[in-house]
């Protein structure tokens, strides 16, 4: 059984709500809203409504750009060999099919890509990579979406005779790497505005930078706005600033005027709809990581730079085909792992969960990690054993900071990096029953109660009558939704299952018909919810939820989903 959630309304101050309501003119429910993702005035509320591209900062703004783009001038005056090199997840394989492509546009010289084996070779820039383009002559790499941790590799190259321009939006560790020029807004001493481009929003700006130089039309960096899109939704970057204008036309273009290869997924993956960012995550991304997570990365570079309808087909169905692949994997080691929970009972009572299994896919265990945690809400690792080491995925909870749990134990690991919330680590397979116990007494000394219960921010509490087409039509254009600026959570009371229509569907699924006195009927649907069946017929509940579009069978109605239900107090 899933855990019980711990609801939590947020709050707004209510002088702001009123102020923002007198100015706007709309229900006080949606500017507490407004007000709680920091938007208080009219103008303010205009912006965040009607992005403009022309409120995109000017990227010489950045630290290291007209050092980067002389460079390439320089590099494409004197006919030198360019190698674009990226990471093999979304965003550093749209970020390099943009820059290639862009480059490629304005130079007809040496110009190729590299993108690293995701078991070969590993994150960041690889030894193998350096040496493919010193061997073939390459005297200028731009790395995107990598590089910034990568000291030791870009000394490397710079004795090599290798000149690079690092393109990253991680975090810079106290030592930066010797390049020739570093593009990240998170240097401590770069004054860009706006600290939370993806790897593909940094590789736009330097593409940008370059049209500017060269007096070009910004249309000719805007047309691959798909991109940059796909790779702000996949990366999961916050929704705000920037990135909410990057993907607001992003999203508008991939819905008027697509490249071939998103259009060709989307027809794959069978949706009709105008695409959001939620499909971008769910239906778009993972066909493109799987290329990486089960084969090479490089096809997915390939797909999006490819023109030919013919070979944009042949390609899609590869990545269809990895993605399958991928799910099917997914599949039966979620279905391991949790059978390995259930069945040993030393798993029961502990704080985290560390599992290994040397069979396991490298590609899927961070993916199986956070499924484990839906059902056992805790810090998770899952290991499996390539190269003849002990190596996997972590994932965290909300509030727990697993990548400083990770590091108390590292005299026990050969590497480890990673973040907040997810993290990645090697160690030599005798040395993991010793993690997991020291692990385990690491976040047992260290996570508190509230961080072992689940959390459902809720924005607002309101009537059942205010879920209408009014409402929603308000809600719509706060899209696109994403970390900073998530679909509104709504919470309603002393709600009743109307005239007994509440039922379940397919086992595990609740389909609520739900009433409140003197209000209108609502439907909607709760997945995975069907063990609140009986709490729905006995009387009053509370229930948290979003406001959605049903589309069935040509006809469109408005509907909740369900994400929690509790008995009313």
């Amino acid at each position: 059984m899933k855990p019980e959630k711990r609801w939590v309304k947020k709050k707004a101050n209510e002088e702001k709500v009123k102020h923002l309501c007198e100015a706007l003119n709309i229900h006080p429910a949606i500017c507490a809203i407004l007000v709680q993702r920091g938007i208080e005035t009219y103008e303010q509320a205009r912006l965040f409504f009607r992005p403009e591209l022309s409120h995109l900062h000017d990227p010489f703004m950045m630290k290291g750009m007209k050092k980067a783009v002389d460079r390439i001038c320089e590099a494409i005056e004197w006919h030198e060999r360019i190698i674009v090199y990226g990471d093999y997840d979304v965003d550093g394989t749209t970020s390099v099919a943009l820059f290639y492509s862009f480059l490629k546009s304005n130079y007809k010289g040496e110009l190729s890509y590299y993108i690293p084996h995701r078991y070969r070779e590993g994150y960041g820039i690889s030894k193998g990579g350096i040496d493919f383009a010193h061997a073939n002559g390459y005297t200028l790499m731009v790395t995107l979406d990598c590089g910034i941790k990568s000291v030791e590799m870009i000394s490397y190259a710079k004795s090599l005779g290798i000149d690079i321009i690092v393109c990253d939006h991680h975090l810079p560790d106290a030592e930066l790497p010797p390049a020739y020029a570093i593009l990240n807004p998170k240097q401590a001493d770069c004054k860009y505005p706006y600290k939370e481009l993806s790897g593909c929003g940094i590789g736009f700006k330097l593409a940008s930078a370059l049209a500017m130089h060269w007096k070009q039309p910004m249309e000719n960096v805007y047309k691959y706005l798909d991109l940059v899109a796909t790779s702000i939704a996949a990366d999961i970057v916050p929704l705000d600033g920037e990135n909410r204008i990057l993907a607001y036309y992003g999203v508008k273009r991939i819905n008027e005027s697509p490249c071939l290869a998103i259009s060709t997924l989307k027809e794959l993956g069978g949706v009709t709809r105008p695409l959001s960012v939620t499909d971008l995550v769910f239906v778009i991304g993972p066909r493109i990581n799987a290329a990486g997570r089960m084969d090479d990365a490089k096809k997915a570079v390939e797909f999006f730079i490819e023109t030919d309808p013919e070979k944009i087909q042949s390609l899609a169905a590869a990545l269809h085909s990895d993605n399958d692949d991928r799910k099917e994997v997914d599949k039966s080691t979620t279905e391991e792992a949790l059978a390995i929970m259930q069945e040993d009972e030393r798993m029961w009572h502990r704080k985290s969960t560390v599992l290994f299994r040397p069979h396991w896919h490298k590609g899927v265990v961070g993916i199986v990690a956070s499924r484990l945690i839906d059902h056992y809400y805790r810090p998770t690792i899952l290991l499996t054993s390539a190269n003849g080491k002990a190596t996997g995925s972590a994932r965290s909870v909300s509030g727990f900071n697993i990548y400083e749990a990770i590091h108390a134990c590292r005299d026990l690991l050969d590497n480890y990096g990673g973040h907040f919330f997810a993290a990645g680590m090697t160690m030599a397979e005798t040395r993991v029953e010793e993690f997991i116990l020291r692990f385990e007494e690491v976040v047992a000394a260290s996570i508190t109660p509230d961080q072992e219960i689940p959390e459902i921010e809720i924005d607002s509490e309101i009537p059942l009558a205010l879920v209408k087409p009014a409402t929603y039509n308000l809600i719509k254009q706060f899209e696109p939704f994403g970390p900073a600026n998530m679909k509104p959570v709504f919470m309603s009371t002393q709600v009743h299952d109307y005239q007994g229509k509440s039922n379940i569907v397919k086992e595990q699924h609740l389909r609520i018909v739900a009433h409140q006195k003197n209000g209108s009927v609502i439907e909607g649907i709760g997945f995975g919810l069907a063990d609140k069946y009986e709490l729905v017929r006995s009387g009053a509940f509370d229930m948290v939820y979003n406001m959605e579009e049903n589309e069935f069978n040509g006809t469109t109605r408005l509907q909740v989903k369900v994400i929690d239900i509790r008995k009313s107090a």
